[in-house]
């Protein structure tokens, strides 16, 4: 409230003396990061007495727990995955939210956001990943508030009778209406998909096939609602309601409906991160059209971006929201400039150029946070693109036609016909272009620093262009500068030297690194070896350039350490040295505490191919000796440094 009030005063001061003052800048930052800060805490509600985790609990045992659905999220292979909020825990009222994990089952049938459920079952706490470099689901649901999660089955489960009123209840038992009523004009699955994720907002039932393609061609953003498609939506609405401009205060009904029917539309569409964003920012851009006021973009995009991280501060680590607004703000940034390169006289020529460029301006944008968070990059985007934005229109017009008819269930069959034609064509081309492989880039190792060093060379490019000036050309040197050393810090950083024993279910799967290069001892099949993600991440994330491959042996040496391996054989009988590390793998049988006595090891180790029986007896036996013991399945991977 003081910073509030010091910057009312520190305005007042600036506007009597005319001139700027350093202290209304100062009170304007302390408000902004006061005002983050007090988002980000009154947002989580494990800082709030009703919280479920403030009640004494042993998580180990079973607990009664009364919750609401609040989203149905991608499943998984074997179970259905939903967000779900807490309202009473152990009979008393509570609040937060859990990961509830339902095993498939061919007889159930999916709930619905709003049913309220009750099940007398043990919290589980979320893995952190057990090997190094790993996306970090744990961390992921922490952003949403998620500590902990529920597995459990449907007999598990008491469904109460509850009639919930709330408008996302409403929303989702309208798309499912809509979805009962397109099932019956034969639409395939991959279709029907599309439809649901191009204009309902609702992506998890796309298979991973389809997925990957899109991710392959460049154009993944086409299957998340985003400005492209509510700006096609705000024309057509704004032409529909046109008339309504001539009669008394009809623009002030007509700017309410906008915003009414946006909203609306967002809200069954689930309020993601890129939809939200993009109504946002287009409500502001349909209040200035009414205000008759021209608008200036980046204030536009700052607004939204300032209203939506006050409702959902936590917005500002997804990563579509950082992609979203990335390439909205290079497109307006860089578009034009590209756009002015070339004027061609024929129409076609012309609106194919401007597709080109808006693709060409947006990769610029998005690039850099592309690359840090998937490592590939699609080198036909441009042809994805030119082939599907004109696609896009198209079906986004007659789709949401085909939304309102199916609704009032009056769809021809001929118009649901048409638009699954459309729509399997664009699949179809999807594939061909994401099929040419040697135009996908991946595996490509990019961290936080390289993506700001990108963001300050392409801002460096881009003043440049706009202005050739000693300040623009000083800037962007300064920015190739730091670039240039956050390349050869990465380089220092990473000629480091590394054993690790990785986690790898009933295999043994062990790492050495030197410098950027890794020599790998494994027992899995060749052909599972050349795509193993927990390989392909710490490649990655550790800038690796080459790669060798061997089976396992039974002694290592690494820097003064030394790795003992002992197997199924159980064979140890080693009098020539004392090892630092014994590794058990494939479940020996042995006596642990004579091996222990006989080789004086500093630390026992057991990996994934072990029964867990065995690990549990092992860590007993160590406790006892008063020996580190490590358990990959417990903690993970062991690394030697």
């Amino acid at each position: 409230m003081s910073l509030l009030v010091g910057s009312f005063i520190s305005l007042i001061v600036t506007k009597q003396k005319f001139r700027k003052d350093i202290g209304f800048g100062i009170t304007a930052y302390l408000l902004m990061i006061s005002l983050g800060v007090l988002t980000y805490h009154l947002h989580d509600q494990s800082n709030f007495n009703s919280h479920y985790t403030k009640q004494t609990i042993d998580i180990t045992e079973n607990q009664w727990i009364q919750f609401k659905i609040d989203e149905r999220l991608k499943p998984t292979q074997y179970n259905e995955k939903y967000s779900v909020s807490i309202l009473s825990f152990n009979h008393k009222e509570a609040s937060g939210k859990l990961l509830l994990n339902l095993r498939k089952d061919s007889l159930n049938n999916l709930y619905n956001v709003g049913d309220v459920l009750v099940c007398y079952s043990e919290l589980k706490d979320i893995k952190s990943p057990l090997n190094p470099n790993q996306f970090d689901y744990k961390s992921y649901l922490k952003r949403q508030y998620i500590y902990h999660q529920l597995y459990a089955e449907a007999g598990t489960l008491i469904k109460l009778e509850h009639k919930s009123h709330s408008i996302f209840s409403k929303a989702d038992q309208l798309r499912k209406r809509i979805n009962k009523n397109l099932k019956t004009h034969q639409f395939r699955e991959k279709e029907l998909a599309i439809i649901n994720a191009l204009l309902l907002g609702q992506r998890q039932d796309i298979d991973r096939e389809t997925y990957n393609n899109y991710v392959d061609a460049g154009a993944i953003h086409i299957l998340a609602i985003s400005g492209l498609h509510i700006g096609i939506i705000l024309l057509i609405l704004n032409s529909l309601f046109k008339p309504l401009e001539y009669i008394k205060y009809g623009k002030g009904i007509k700017v309410t409906l906008l915003l009414c029917l946006l909203w609306s539309f967002a809200i069954i569409a689930g309020l993601s991160a890129s939809v939200t964003r993009a109504v946002t920012m287009f409500s502001i851009v349909a209040i200035a059209m009414h205000l008759n006021r021209p608008t200036n973009i980046y204030n536009t995009l700052s607004i939204s971006i300032f209203v939506l991280l006050l409702i959902k501060p936590m917005f500002v680590f997804d990563v579509g929201f950082q992609m979203s607004y990335a390439a909205v703000f290079s497109i307006v940034s860089i578009q034009p400039l590209f756009y002015k390169l070339w004027s061609p006289k024929y129409t076609l020529v012309d609106y194919l150029w401007k597709i080109f460029t808006v693709s060409l301006a947006a990769q610029f944008g998005v690039v850099p946070i592309s690359l840090f968070y998937f490592h590939q990059f699609p080198g036909l985007f441009f042809v994805s693109n030119l082939i599907i934005i004109p696609f896009l229109g198209l079906i986004l017009g007659l789709g949401l036609l085909v939304i309102l008819l199916s609704i009032f269930d009056a769809l021809p069959e001929m118009l649901a016909t048409i638009l699954g034609t459309f729509i399997k064509a664009m699949n179809r081309l999807v594939s061909c272009v994401s099929q040419q492989e040697h135009f996908i880039f991946k595996d490509i190792p990019f961290e936080i620093s390289h993506v700001i060093g990108s963001y300050i060379v392409l801002l460096g490019f881009t003043l440049l262009i706009k202005q050739l000036h000693y300040k623009s050309v000083r800037f962007l040197l300064l920015g190739i500068i730091i670039y240039q050393g956050i390349w050869v810090y990465t380089k220092y950083k990473n000629t480091t030297e590394a054993f690790v024993i990785f986690h790898k279910s009933k295999r043994t799967l062990l790492a050495e690194k030197r410098n950027t290069a890794l020599y790998i001892w494994h027992n899995l099949e060749t052909s599972k070896i050349d795509n193993n993600q927990q390989i392909k991440d710490f490649q990655i994330a550790n800038f690796i350039s080459s790669t060798n491959y061997d089976s396992v042996k039974n002694v290592y040496q690494f820097k003064n350490a030394t790795i003992l391996i002992v197997d199924s054989l159980g064979v140890y009988d080693v009098k020539q040295f004392n090892p630092d590390y014994v590794l058990l793998r494939n479940s020996p049988k042995i006596n642990l505490k004579r091996l222990i006595d006989s080789l004086k090891p500093k630390t026992i180790i057991a990996d994934g191919s072990n029964y867990k029986s065995y690990v549990e007896r092992w860590k007993a036996t160590c406790r006892n000796e008063k020996l580190q013991f490590h358990s990959t399945y417990e903690t993970g991977a062991y690394i030697i440094n």
